[in-house]
């Protein structure tokens, strides 16, 4: 039995992060479904796992984690000599980790609120049966492109949003823009021809498909 267990949903973003950065490091791991239309991440069982009743949580061996950014910086550093290397080339680097460090809070706070509303209002909505608000739809979208903008002008610079190399920064991004390129809002990439190509490079690894099929 792996001693690293991920508790969560194959469709929840933060649960696909954890996953995309365990692919990343070929490590072996248990994944335990939480049934989210029972109500199952809001039962006590969970709650001692996740005392907010969010997937995922995660285990390696005695340690117990949540959230999905903390768990895969926790992976990027406790295997870092393993798989893909997630940090800068030159971790102990403090102004390189301060980039990435950067990007990271980029996506949390800049990125992924908005990236979410349109992925709720695109996909989920309609997945239940609802409309989409087409005027939340265009304000959101408003939003995504000035951050978008900066991440053209970022990726003019460099290959990556926090340099050369393939980071976190990078692949936290994955499991929401999987979603948005099924949407209309996929011209907001498609339109920036470095974030394009960006985009391109960064779901087709390996590991992002084993999440995007």
């Amino acid at each position: 039995m792996a001693a690293i267990k991920v508790f969560g949903h194959p469709a929840s973003a933060p649960t696909m992060r954890v996953l995309l950065t365990l692919h990343e490091k070929n490590l072996d791991f248990e994944f335990v479904h939480v049934d989210l239309m029972s109500g199952e991440h809001k039962k006590e069982a969970f709650l001692a796992r996740n005392p907010f009743g969010q997937v995922p949580a995660f285990e390696d061996g005695d340690l117990k984690l949540f959230e999905s950014r903390a768990i895969t910086q926790y992976i990027a550093h406790r295997y870092e000599g393993q798989g893909t290397n997630l940090l800068p080339a030159d971790s102990k680097n403090i102004a390189h980790y301060a980039i990435m460090a950067i990007g990271m809070q980029v996506e949390a706070h800049q990125f992924e609120p908005v990236a979410a509303k349109l992925v709720s209002e695109q996909v989920f909505k309609i997945k239940k049966g609802s409309t989409t608000d087409q005027a939340v739809v265009a304000e959101e979208e408003a939003k995504l492109a000035k951050v978008l903008d900066v991440y053209e002008a970022r990726l003019k610079e460099f290959k990556y949003l926090a340099g050369d190399t393939f980071t976190l920064t990078d692949l936290h991004h994955i499991p929401t823009i999987k979603y948005l390129l099924g949407t209309p809002t996929k011209k907001l990439f498609t339109e920036r021809p470095r974030v394009n190509e960006w985009v391109a490079e960064i779901t087709k690894r390996p590991a992002s498909q084993k999440i995007l099929q």
